[in-house]
């Protein structure tokens, strides 16, 4: 074997696991399903208060991401010596500062906002 051949060989070990056809079918039809719950809840309105369907909503959808993350992404903490996974914990950590941070200046230009600029 060429040591070419030997290297393209090693280098394919260290790369993370790849997803088998059941692996892929899991992640399908578990989207499916978290994409019709909330469909239906809208539909049927299941629940009186908007606000709890909105809470089931987003928390489906917080699931759904990390069945794509798992499933079709093969992100975990042993791919790439758990880079892939410390890189998306730091993006979400500033995803998170930059929300947090705009909806807390907006919410404080509103409140501070001169009294007579509301009138017009």
């Amino acid at each position: 074997m060429s040591e070419q051949n030997q290297h393209s060989l090693d280098h394919h070990k260290e790369e993370g696991p790849h997803s088998t056809f059941s692996g892929y079918m899991i992640g399908f039809i578990a989207s499916v399903i978290l994409t019709v719950i909330p469909f239906s809840l809208v539909m049927t309105d299941v629940f009186s208060s908007q606000n709890m369907t909105i809470v089931i909503i987003l928390s489906l959808a917080l699931v759904q991401i990390v069945v794509h993350m798992i499933y079709f992404l093969h992100m975990n903490f042993h791919s790439e010596g758990g880079w892939n996974m410390l890189s998306l914990i730091f993006t979400l950590l500033l995803v998170f500062i930059t929300l947090a941070g705009s909806l807390w200046v907006m919410y404080h230009m509103n409140v501070n906002m001169m009294p007579g600029m509301m009138d017009n």
